[in-house]
């Protein structure tokens, strides 16, 4: 798997916010999406969805990321299987759970640790 085999960074970044959290809340969930954006609660989320208020600019910047993640995992697994990669201790991060990096890691240096992860997940061809 190479870089071009992950969803589009450029389709990523031309999505306006509200498309982009209803496309990741879609995908896994508006609790999951709301614990990546250090969202206090669901209500915070849609409010935000609703009103297409911007995050501050480093929540978006992980929702942004974690939608090319499960884009890229979604192109190979079902919808359960991407959940539980996402909340499960990751062998390849050191057993550290990858929604917990999205949240709290510094995305320069997690995000390849994360991108390196969902390679070795994905299968090759």
């Amino acid at each position: 798997m190479n870089s071009s085999d992950f969803a589009s960074g450029e389709q990523t970044t031309a999505l306006p916010f509200p498309k982009l959290a209803q496309k990741i809340t879609c995908s896994i969930g508006p609790k999951l999406t709301a614990y990546i954006a250090s969202m206090k609660d669901l209500r915070a989320l849609d409010r935000r969805i609703e009103s297409a208020a911007a995050l501050y600019k480093s929540a978006e910047e992980r929702l942004r990321f974690a939608y090319i993640v499960v884009k890229t995992l979604a192109e190979h697994e079902h919808a359960a299987v991407v959940q539980a990669w996402l909340t499960g201790l990751n062998p390849e991060l050191d057993n550290r759970v990858p929604t917990r990096l999205l949240r709290e890691g510094d995305l320069e240096k997690v995000g390849p640790e994360i991108l390196g992860a969902v390679r070795a997940f994905v299968p090759e061809g």
